[in-house]
């Protein structure tokens, strides 16, 4: 394919905070970005060249994509298929919409991740209440996860019982799920995975990740394991992405589980929360590869400066106001991202920050005490302002 000088246009479905980083991304590289986004105020639209705001299955601003755009990118997998393959008779759509689609829906993504054999979780697929009532006693204690439009924790129960699966299945509103068994993990870890549509392959670092509540909290770059199961976990991304004819940036999530048994968890056909820390902790971001996909160029070098640490900040830390942000920019090597939104709710990803040093302890250690200190503000202005 012809490579897209800067200076075009490219198009993004989706206005949220990924796609805010690959606008800035895109437009340091030259190039105007136009989101199609239904909100009034997004993270992404804020900072595009220009926001149609529109449902992603308007014909009117798919239209005008497709006039307007070399190539159109996605932010999120949630994107109606029929949008991308509306836009892909006109204009380069990446990642293509068969190749999303299996990361749409659990069952599908578990059953293709097993065809290419990746080991998942010992599950089962759950559609009818004698689904759940018939359900395999080796599975529970499990998690129920509803098989579309889950994250972050979100649409999904933990059961231990087939009378817990039965009530979970009806409280998820009686769509088709996917039970997973509960797995004694060691960590999670993830890998980010670039492909042109050339075929070339970059993986970024295997990143180490620890959640709370369902959500990203902290990913340690390296990943503190051995370099035997980092190989195998950027192999086993490639192979993923390979197999989906993927075009585009794309993470894969998986557990480890005692014995260093890899267990891949899911398929992220977008740039990932844990890849985040590539912005200030590599030579080319996962945002600026997704640039560089879009507009068959040549891949970017995922070589890391050195060890990092990236921390998630939540609507939890504005419960008070907004922080003091003195806390992170006091130190020279640590790097503050805000998304520009302007509500902050319980839960809702607001920015994060990445600590960079030669040493990765101490930079888990400095991480760790400037969130302390964040932690703590929110939880003294609380007080003060119940007493």
């Amino acid at each position: 394919m012809k490579a897209v000088a800067p200076g075009a246009w490219l198009g993004l479905l989706g206005g949220g905070q990924l796609g805010r980083m690959f606008t800035m991304a895109a437009q340091s590289m030259g190039y105007k970005v136009v989101v199609v986004d239904p909100g009034d105020h997004s993270p992404a639209g804020s900072v595009a060249d220009d926001h149609l705001r529109a449902d992603y299955l308007d014909a009117t601003a798919l239209d005008e994509l497709a006039r307007r755009c070399a190539a159109v990118t996605t932010e999120f997998e949630n994107v109606p298929a029929e949008a991308l393959r509306r836009l892909a008779q006109h204009c380069v759509v990446s990642p293509a919409a068969d190749s999303v689609a299996v990361a749409q829906d659990r069952i599908r993504e578990k059953r293709f991740l097993a065809g290419v054999g990746l080991a998942t979780a010992p599950f089962a697929v759950i559609e009818s209440e004698a689904d759940a009532d018939a359900v395999d006693a080796r599975l529970l204690p499990g998690i129920l996860k509803r098989a579309r439009f889950g994250y972050d924790g979100k649409g999904q129960m933990r059961v231990a019982s087939a009378d817990e699966v039965r009530a979970a299945f009806w409280a998820l509103g009686a769509e088709a799920c996917v039970l997973e068994q509960r797995l004694d993990l060691e960590l999670e870890v993830s890998c980010v995975v670039a492909r042109g549509f050339d075929g070339e392959v970059r993986t970024f670092p295997v990143a180490e990740n620890a959640h709370s509540a369902g959500i990203l909290d902290v990913s340690i770059v390296p990943a503190r394991v051995a370099e035997e199961l980092a190989h195998r976990a950027r192999d086993a991304t490639v192979r993923v992405a390979e197999a989906l004819d993927y075009r585009g940036v794309l993470c894969v999530e998986y557990f480890v589980v005692r014995g260093g048994e890899l267990i891949a968890n899911e398929i992220a056909p977008r740039p990932h929360n844990s890849g985040h820390y590539t912005i200030d902790g590599c030579i080319t971001s996962q945002f600026e590869q997704q640039a560089r996909v879009m507009c068959s160029l040549p891949l970017g070098d995922t070589a890391p400066h050195g060890p990092s640490v990236m921390v998630n900040l939540l609507g939890d830390l504005w419960a008070a106001g907004e922080p003091d942000w003195t806390h992170v920019l006091c130190h020279p090597r640590a790097k503050l991202h805000l998304y520009g939104k302007d509500v902050a709710r319980v839960g809702r990803k607001m920015g994060h920050f990445t600590v960079l040093d030669d040493d990765q302890e101490r930079a888990v250690t400095t991480a760790r005490a400037i969130r302390a200190k964040l932690d703590a503000d929110a939880a003294a202005e609380l007080e003060s302002q119940s007493s």
